[in-house]
């Protein structure tokens, strides 16, 4: 009989900071791949602390509590299959991402990350340093080879390990998502396993961490290319993997194929999963939010029913003066249709309140923009006091256009502890709106059907702060500012190139202006989940203070 070896892939949801707690998911997927019979259980990147650290694994004392974390793991777990599983590893004074091999009791491999990623949301060589390449780990019969996340983007480390007898490859990962992210890893793998000849089992973890998701969609590949296995991406999942010696070589058995979701519900999916575990990570078991009658507020409430279930978020309709019957009636219907508590608290009277306060000072000066965003900053006083005082937190409803040109109020509608549409445009809003509209899947907890009136993702957007007020009478319609702004910021574009590409020049100039002044607007928002290669916060770093502008 063909010699074999069984793999327990535990693609699985740590928290930063919680090493109990993370151990006891490591221990629980132990006892999984034990009573499977498997000769070892393999744990994502950075697993031990959760990823990303960021300057924690700095600290001295985390840093020995993740190291002692480590140790207890093996002498917990010496009695059955070996464990590699990611941390952090002080050695001479300095701080590397590792890989441990647990086997009876025992630390008996040590792999260091060579390739530490600086780009994107990425300051791996800020807290890390860079390890030399190591030899493959025995476990059993099976060498195994553990390039660490980024070391697979890069055709030295996998080839270094098949030269030095690796017979399968090991990649750890702690990979966050972005859009078609997985088919960058897949092609890249694929590069990998036909320049080593080698079986790869790329394991990535899953869960949401601040503004990043970890998608999990985890795989393997035989030598060609041919895949052999698809976990699910945003779920967690425990797989048991057969390999067999084959007189080519150690091969994967097939496995399940796990169906990927489209663009659209995976950026859902994003959305959602980031803000459970936002909140769950952060304490939080209930939200609240300003539901205006806009698609904004509404997404984000259907966002919040299929991450907690509707009756965890509490939405509230704050109309002024300005606030038409309809939007009162569309916000109305969105709570109905979603099965959420709707309140209503009215500004007009602390309108007035702060009207008179202010007419000494405003005496003889016209109403204009400041009168405007007194509103906003009153329901985002209303709406944290709410949050105070019954311990929910507070989604702000933003979208990527408006924070990309400072159409929103600081202080006010900015107002919030997370916002899962931060890095959706809003041509994109509209259009995830009709998509939940029309799809329903197990992981939402919000109900199936209709939940956001056609005639709330059809009307045109309007802030509501003064008569007949309209988006597009302060912005470009969003169509063109949405495709300015994926020149500006996701691509950075220049003004030049937009212009020869067929936009107005003077519109593209104003967007322009509009991007860099909103820069300190930006840098007090809420966090929000990362969709795109050039999110807001980590992945776009611009100085506050800028007076360089495109004149090309």
């Amino acid at each position: 009989m063909a010699e074999q070896f069984r793999l327990t892939l535990a693609q699985l949801n740590p928290t930063v900071g919680d090493l109990q707690g993370n151990l006891a998911l490591a221990r629980r997927a132990w006892d999984s791949a034990r009573a499977a019979g498997a000769r070892m259980l393999a744990l994502p990147e950075m697993f031990v602390t959760g990823y990303q650290t960021q300057d924690l694994v700095m600290r001295p004392a985390f840093l020995r509590d993740a190291m002692a974390a480590v140790d207890r793991l093996a002498a917990d777990c010496a009695d059955g299959p070996a464990i590699g599983i990611g941390g952090p590893c002080l050695r001479d004074g300095r701080i590397y991402n590792a890989y441990f091999v647990l086997d009876g009791g025992r630390v008996v491999a040590t792999v260091f990350k060579h390739h530490l990623p600086n780009v994107d949301v990425f300051d791996e060589r800020r807290v890390f340093v860079a390890g030399e390449v190591h030899g493959p780990a025995r476990i059993g019969p099976l060498r195994i080879g553990i390039p660490i996340c980024e070391d697979s983007w890069h055709p030295d480390v996998c080839e270094t390990l098949a030269e030095t007898g690796a017979e399968i490859l090991l990649v750890p990962n702690g990979s966050p998502y972005h859009r078609e992210k997985l088919d960058v890893r897949v092609n890249l793998m694929v590069s990998r396993v036909i320049e080593a000849g080698l079986p790869l089992v790329y394991l990535n973890m899953v869960g949401g961490q601040d503004d990043q998701v970890f998608d999990g969609a985890s795989f393997v590949l035989n030598p060609g290319g041919r895949l052999m296995a698809q976990l699910p991406a945003f779920e967690e999942a425990l797989v048991h993997l057969d390999f067999t010696l084959t007189p080519d070589g150690w091969r994967a058995a097939q496995g399940a194929i796990v169906p990927q979701p489209d663009l659209w519900e995976a950026d859902y999916h994003a959305m959602v999963l980031s803000l459970r575990d936002y909140l769950r990570k952060s304490g939080f078991a209930r939200v609240v939010l300003g539901l205006s009658g806009g698609v904004d507020s509404a997404l984000v409430a259907a966002i919040a029913a299929d991450a907690i279930g509707p009756k965890n978020v509490r939405c509230v309709m704050l109309p002024s003066r300005y606030t038409s019957a309809q939007s009162l009636r569309d916000a109305e219907a969105v709570a109905k249709a979603l099965g959420c508590p709707l309140d209503e608290v009215a500004i007009g009277g602390p309108q007035a309140a702060v009207t008179e306060a202010l007419s000494g000072l405003f005496a003889g000066l016209p109403a204009d923009l400041t009168e405007e965003n007194i509103q906003s900053r009153l329901r985002g006083l209303l709406l944290m006091a709410l949050s105070n005082k019954f311990g929910e937190m507070l989604l702000t409803t933003g979208n990527k256009s408006e924070f990309a040109v400072g159409y929103c109020t600081i202080y006010g509608d900015m107002n919030g502890g997370f916002n899962p549409i931060k890095d959706l445009y809003k041509t994109r809003v509209f259009q995830m709106c009709r998509w939940r509209n029309g799809h329903h899947r197990p992981w939402m907890q919000g109900p199936p059907g209709e939940v956001i009136p056609p005639r709330v993702i059809d009307k045109p957007p309007s802030a509501e702060l003064r008569p007949d007020q309209k988006d597009e009478d302060s912005l470009p319609p969003y169509p063109t500012l949405d495709a300015i702004l994926e020149g500006l910021v996701d691509r950075e574009d220049s003004v030049a190139g937009l212009v020869a590409k067929g936009f107005d020049r003077e519109t593209v100039k104003k967007v322009e202006r509009l991007v860099y002044l909103s820069e300190y607007k930006r840098f007090q928002s809420a966090p929000g989940t990362r969709l795109t290669r050039r999110a807001f916060w980590l992945d776009r770093r611009y100085p506050i203070v800028n007076r360089w502008r495109d004149e090309g």
